[in-house]
C-alpha cells in the first residue's frame, strides 16, 4: 500500500513507470498524463496534436457487466477499426472478461534512432501510450499497453508477475467494416503466397498472414505484429465467414516464459498510402539495438547465381568466380553463392579471389546446419575464418515459440561473428532490424524464384509486404521469358522494393545484353534517406522516389494498359534539376534526359505492364550524367581446353589457354603459364605482355607429355593467368583446370557409351556428374559420403539407364548410394539387371549409408540396365549415384 500525498503517490507511480517501461524495452518517456474517459464508460488515447494527417484515436472499453475489453480505432471522424475484442488466456487464469480497471496512465514517448537499412535511415517517433491496469479472474493481474502514433495504433499485454507463465490463446481480434476492400495473403509459415484481392467480408474463412491491408474509406489499415521473438510465438489472422472479424491465432497451443511477459505489440498501420507506405511503425515499436558497434554492417549490391544456373552455378567455381568478377567489375559489393557448394571444397579459395578483387562473399546455410550450440560454435567461427561476410539462412518455415528461440541464439552467435544475415524460407520482420541491424533482409514473399509473379501481386507488395521490412524479392531475372513485367520495370524494382541486401538475380550475359540496366544498377544504391510514395495504387501500380544523399532514385512499375505516366517533381528542392530516364524502347532500354524544376510534371511513356527507373541530381553547367564515377575491376575471362581429355600413359596431349580483358580495360604485366601434376612435362613458352587492351586476346599452347606409369584416373593440368590492375599494386591470377583421364587398360565405362534407352524420376541422367534436377550438366560431383567418383552416372529415382554390350564384358562393377547433395531423407534402392534378368539388388540405401559395392558377372549379356527406385518414402531427395561404373572386356587382365 502507498501512502504520503497524493502529489508524492503519483511521483512514485511514474518513477515505477518509468522502471518497469524500461525494463519492457519501451523507451523515453515524458511526463504522465491521463488518457480521457467518456460518459459511456469507453476510454480514449489520442495522438497529441502535430500530426502529419487526420488524429488517430484508440477506443478502449470495458463492458459491464462481463468485464470484457474490446478496442476500435478513429481516423479524424472516421471509424477505421470497429470494436473487436481484447483479452489472453493463460493455464493460471482467463482474462478475457471478469476484468476490473485498478489504475491508468499515459505518457509521451519520443525517440530518435538510425539503422543500418531501410526506407529512411534517421527516424523519429513520437507515441501516446496508456497502460491500463486490470485484476481478473482469482486476482490475476493483467497490463495493456495502448500506443498511437501519427501512423498507426499498437496494443500489448503485460502479465506482470513474477514467474514462469503459459498462454494458451488472445482473444486479440480486428474488426474491419465488411465492405472494405482488402488485399490479403493465405497463410503459410513462410509467407510465399501470391495476394488475393477480396473485401473484409467477402474473403473466405481460413487463415491470413501479415500484412494484411484494407481500405477503409479514404484511409488504409495494414494489420501486423511487431516484437516478436522467443519469449512467444508468432501469429496470423483467422477471419470469420460472412464478416469483417479477423482474430489473432498463434502458432502455438502453449506458450511458456518467465514472468514479467510482455506480449508482440498488436499493430496497424493507419493513413493513406502515402503515410502507410512510408511507415516505420513497425521498427519504431521495436527494441533498440542489441549492437553498439554497426560500422562493420554494410548493406550492398549482391550478384546472385541461383536464377542463372541453380545448383550447378553453385558448385562450380569457374562459374562463382565469374559473378565475382562482375560484381568487381561493376562495383557491387558482394557475390552470394547458394545451396550446393557445400558439397565443394574451394570455397576459401574463391573466397581470397574475391577479397583480392575487393567482394565479399555470402554463403547459403540450411537452418538445421545451425540449429545446435555446438554446431553454430563449429561452423561460424570457420567460416568467418575464411572470409565470409555473412550468410543466407534458409528453410525455417515457422512462427512457433521454438524457431524464434532459434532466431534469438543465431541473431546473437551471428552478430558475435560480425556475420551479416539474410533470413530465407523464414518469418516476416517484426521491428528485427532495428533490433539486430546485421540483418539485412529476409524472403517471407512470394518472389522472382517462383517463376511467374502476377504483375498484379508485383504492384501489390509495395503496399502490404515492403511496409514491414526489407524485402528479398530477388528482381532483375531477365533471363526467364515468363516474367510479367517489362523490362524497364524490371529495373524499377531495385528502387520500388526496398532491400538492405539487393541480392539481383540475372545472369552475367543478361546484364551485359543490357547496358542501360547494367549503368542503371551501378548507381543504384540499396539503403536510402528519404522514401516517398508518389503516386500508385495495390494491384496497379507504384511509383517511389528515394533519396541517396543529394541524388534522388525514381522507381515505377504498373499493372495495366501503356500509358503516359506524369510524375509529380514537387518533393525536389528549388532550382533546376537533370532527370536520366530509363524506359523501355523499341529493341530494348534507352535513356532520356529533361532538365526540371519542382514545378513540372515528368512525363514518361510506359508500355503494357511496364514502369520505368530514373535518377536525379541538380543540373549544373557542363554535366551531362547524373552518374558518378564507379570503382571498377577489369572484366576478364580466362579459357582453358579441352576442358576433358582422355589418354593412355605415354601418350601427349595439346592444352590451350587464352586471357580476355571484356571491358575497363588494359590488364598490365600479364601472363599466361601452365602446370601439370608431379612427374608429368609441360612444353610451351607461354605468354606474356606489358599490357592487354580490352577486346585484345592473350593465347598460349603448350604440349603436355603424361608419364608411363600414370595412375588411373583423373590429372589435373593448370593454367594460370596472372596480371595487374593500373593504379594497384597486386598481382591478380586467375586459374582454369584441364583434366585428363587416364583409363585402364581393359575397361569400357558406362558413361561413355550411348544409352540405349533412358528415363528418370527428375530431369535427364547425368554421366560423369550427379543429378542436377533441371538440366543436362547441371549437376556436380558424383560424391557418396565423402568419396569423389570421377565416372559414373547421376540418377533421381525412379530411373534408369540400358546399354547395348553385345556380350563383350565379362564384368560389372560399381559403387552406389545417395549423394552428399542431398539436403533431406533420400533412400533408393539399386538393381542391375542383364537381358532382362536381376543380377544384383541393394536394400534401401540413405544418406546415412556408405557407398556399397556392386560386383557382377555379365557374361553373355547383350543389353545391361541400371535402375534405381524408390525407398519407400517417396522420391524427394533420391539423387542416386552409380560411381566409377566399369565394364572389363573379356578379354581384360585379370588385374582389373
Amino acid at each position: 500500500m502507498l501512502t504520503g500525498s497524493p502529489g508524492s503517490r503519483s511521483r512514485l507511480l511514474t518513477w515505477l513507470a518509468v522502471v518497469l517501461s524500461a525494463a519492457l524495452g519501451i523507451g523515453a518517456l515524458a511526463a504522465p498524463a491521463d488518457a480521457t474517459e467518456r460518459k459511456d464508460g469507453t476510454w480514449t488515447v489520442t495522438q497529441r496534436a502535430g500530426a502529419k494527417q487526420d488524429p488517430l484515436t484508440a477506443d478502449i472499453r470495458l463492458d459491464d457487466p462481463r468485464g470484457a475489453l474490446s478496442l476500435s480505432v478513429r481516423s479524424g471522424g472516421t471509424t477505421v477499426l470497429e470494436s473487436a475484442p481484447l483479452g489472453i488466456v493463460t493455464t493460471a487464469a482467463d482474462l478475457t472478461s471478469g476484468l476490473r480497471l485498478q489504475g491508468r496512465q499515459t505518457q509521451e514517448i519520443t525517440e530518435r534512432y538510425e539503422t543500418t537499412t531501410g526506407k529512411e535511415r534517421r527516424r523519429s517517433t513520437r507515441m501516446t501510450q496508456t497502460r491500463f491496469s486490470f485484476t481478473g479472474e482469482n486476482g490475476a493481474r493483467l497490463d495493456l499497453l495502448v500506443r498511437v502514433s501519427d501512423d498507426g495504433v499498437a496494443y500489448r499485454y503485460v502479465l506482470p508477475e513474477p514467474g514462469d507463465v503459459t498462454v494458451l490463446r488472445e482473444a486479440s481480434a480486428f474488426q474491419l467494416p465488411a465492405a472494405s476492400p482488402a488485399w490479403l495473403m493465405p497463410y503459410t509459415p513462410n509467407y510465399e503466397r501470391p495476394h488475393t484481392e477480396t473485401t473484409a467480408a467477402a474473403a473466405p474463412a481460413g487463415d491470413f498472414g501479415y500484412p494484411s491491408l484494407f481500405q477503409v474509406g479514404g484511409k488504409y489499415v495494414l494489420l501486423t505484429e511487431s516484437d516478436v521473438d522467443g519469449r512467444y510465438a508468432g501469429s496470423h489472422l483467422v477471419h470469420e465467414s460472412g464478416t469483417g472479424r479477423y482474430t489473432v491465432e498463434l502458432a502455438d497451443e502453449r506458450i511458456t516464459s518467465p514472468g514479467p511477459l510482455a506480449t508482440p505489440w498488436r499493430t496497424a498501420v493507419i493513413g493513406d498510402l502515402a503515410a502507410v507506405t512510408g511507415s516505420t511503425l513497425v521498427d519504431d515499436l521495436a527494441p533498440a539495438s542489441r549492437i553498439k558497434d554497426t560500422s562493420w554492417i554494410r548493406p550492398g549490391k549482391v550478384a546472385w547465381s541461383w536464377l542463372a544456373g541453380f545448383g550447378a552455378a553453385q558448385r562450380s567455381l569457374e562459374t562463382q568466380q565469374r559473378f565475382v568478377d562482375y560484381s568487381a567489375a561493376h562495383g557491387w559489393e558482394y557475390t552470394l553463392v547458394d545451396d550446393g557448394w557445400k558439397t565443394t571444397d574451394w570455397m576459401p579459395q574463391l573466397i581470397t579471389y574475391a577479397q583480392q578483387r575487393g567482394v565479399k562473399v555470402l554463403l547459403w546455410m540450411h537452418w538445421s546446419d545451425l540449429d545446435t550450440a555446438a554446431e553454430r560454435e563449429e561452423i561460424l567461427p570457420k567460416v568467418k575464418g575464411w572470409g565470409a561476410a555473412g550468410l543466407k539462412i534458409d528453410f525455417m518455415d515457422s512462427d512457433s515459440q521454438a524457431r524464434l528461440r532459434w532466431y534469438d541464439d543465431i541473431l546473437q552467435a551471428t552478430a558475435q561473428q560480425k556475420l551479416l544475415v539474410n533470413f530465407h524460407g523464414s518469418t516476416l520482420p517484426h521491428g528485427i532490424q532495428r533490433t539486430w541491424p546485421h540483418v539485412m533482409t529476409m524472403e517471407a514473399v512470394y518472389g522472382a524464384e517462383q517463376g511467374n509473379v502476377s504483375i498484379r501481386d508485383v504492384a501489390t507488395l509495395p503496399f502490404t509486404r515492403n511496409v514491414v521490412g526489407s524485402m528479398d524479392y530477388t528482381p532483375m531475372g531477365f533471363q526467364f521469358g515468363t516474367r510479367n513485367t517489362s523490362e524497364a520495370a524490371e529495373l524499377a524494382l531495385s528502387v520500388v522494393y526496398e532491400s538492405g541486401f539487393q541480392n539481383f538475380a540475372g545472369s552475367v550475359k543478361a546484364y551485359r545484353d543490357r547496358p542501360q540496366a547494367e549503368r542503371f544498377l551501378d548507381q543504384v544504391p540499396t539503403v536510402w534517406d528519404e522514401s516517398r510514395l508518389l503516386s500508385g495504387q495495390p494491384g496497379d501500380g507504384a511509383t517511389f522516389a528515394r533519396r541517396h544523399g543529394n541524388r534522388w532514385f525514381l522507381g515505377s512499375v504498373t499493372a495495366g494498359a501503356a500509358a503516359t505516366q506524369r510524375v509529380p517533381l514537387d518533393f525536389l528542392g528549388g532550382g533546376r534539376w537533370r532527370v536520366d530516364v530509363v524506359r523501355d524502347g523499341q529493341g530494348g532500354l534507352v535513356r532520356e534526359s529533361h532538365v526540371v524544376d519542382r514545378r513540372d510534371t515528368l512525363p514518361v511513356a510506359t508500355v503494357q505492364n511496364g514502369g520505368f527507373a530514373a535518377l536525379i541530381c541538380r543540373d549544373e553547367p557542363g554535366r551531362t550524367t547524373c552518374d558518378r564515377p564507379v570503382d571498377r575491376m577489369p572484366l576478364t575471362t580466362l579459357t582453358a581446353g579441352p576442358q576433358n581429355i582422355q589418354a593412355e600413359p605415354g601418350a601427349s596431349v595439346q592444352v590451350d589457354g587464352r586471357f580476355l580483358v571484356e571491358e575497363f580495360g588494359p590488364a598490365t604485366d600479364v601472363t599466361l603459364t601452365a602446370t601439370g601434376p608431379k612427374g608429368w612435362t609441360v612444353e610451351g613458352p607461354g605468354a606474356e605482355t606489358g599490357q592487354l587492351p580490352t577486346g585484345k586476346p592473350l593465347d598460349a599452347r603448350w604440349t603436355v607429355r603424361v608419364p608411363a606409369d600414370a595412375a588411373y584416373g583423373y590429372s589435373d593440368v593448370i593454367v594460370a593467368a596472372g596480371y595487374r590492375v593500373p593504379g594497384r599494386s597486386a598481382v591478380l591470377r586467375s586459374d582454369r583446370t584441364v583434366r585428363v583421364f587416364l583409363s585402364p587398360p581393359g575397361v569400357d565405362f558406362v558413361s561413355d557409351l550411348p544409352f540405349a534407352a533412358e528415363r528418370n524420376g527428375w530431369g535427364p541422367v547425368e554421366r560423369d556428374m550427379s543429378n542436377g534436377e533441371n538440366s543436362a550438366g547441371d549437376g556436380g560431383p558424383l560424391r557418396i559420403r565423402g568419396m569423389v567418383y570421377d565416372k559414373g552416372l547421376g540418377m533421381h529415382a525412379s530411373g534408369e539407364v540400358s546399354v547395348d554390350i553385345a556380350g563383350a564384358y565379362d564384368r560389372f562393377t560399381t559403387k552406389v548410394g545417395i549423394d552428399d547433395e542431398v539436403t533431406g531423407e533420400g533412400s533408393v534402392v539399386f538393381e542391375v539387371i542383364g537381358d532382362g534378368r536381376v543380377l544384383a539388388t541393394t536394400g534401401v540405401l540413405t544418406r546415412a549409408d556408405a557407398a556399397h559395392p556392386i560386383d557382377v558377372d555379365i557374361v553373355g549379356v547383350q543389353r545391361l540396365t541400371l535402375r534405381a527406385t524408390d525407398g519407400g518414402d517417396g522420391i524427394n531427395f533420391d539423387h542416386a549415384d552409380w560411381g566409377d561404373t566399369q565394364l572389363r572386356l573379356t578379354a581384360a587382365p585379370r588385374a582389373y
